[in-house]
């Protein structure tokens, strides 16, 4: 690994930690002795994470994923799961049959356009 990607790797961890602390304060109105246990974690390690000096594992990320609401993409990454959200309650009024038929459709579609 190259500093560049080292670089990068640290404003990730960062960026993830404010996404962290901003979900804790802003909407599940909790103080980080409150998170952390409902994590699994301690107050001192969420506080290293906050700040971009840890990563939650696995476990913990599913935990918070699940209190919150948001993507495990989201948390880690910061990708918009808003479109995720309007898709599944869009698709809530298919079943399953008529869903696997419309993928089905846009992929022969995207093989025709690429052709």
């Amino acid at each position: 690994m190259n500093k560049s990607d080292l670089d990068a790797e640290k404003i990730e961890q960062i960026l993830r930690g404010k996404r962290i602390q901003s979900i804790r304060e802003n909407e599940l109105h909790m103080n980080k002795t409150q998170l952390a246990k409902e994590i699994g974690v301690s107050s001192q390690f969420l506080g290293l994470v906050e700040d971009g000096r840890g990563n939650l594992v696995y476990k913990s990320i599913k935990k918070l994923r699940d209190i919150s609401g948001h993507s495990a993409d989201y948390i880690l990454y910061g990708l918009d799961d808003n479109i995720i959200n309007k898709t599944k309650k869009l698709l809530e009024k298919y079943s399953d049959e008529e869903i696997e038929k419309t993928i089905s459709i846009i992929s022969d579609i995207a093989i025709f356009i690429k052709n």
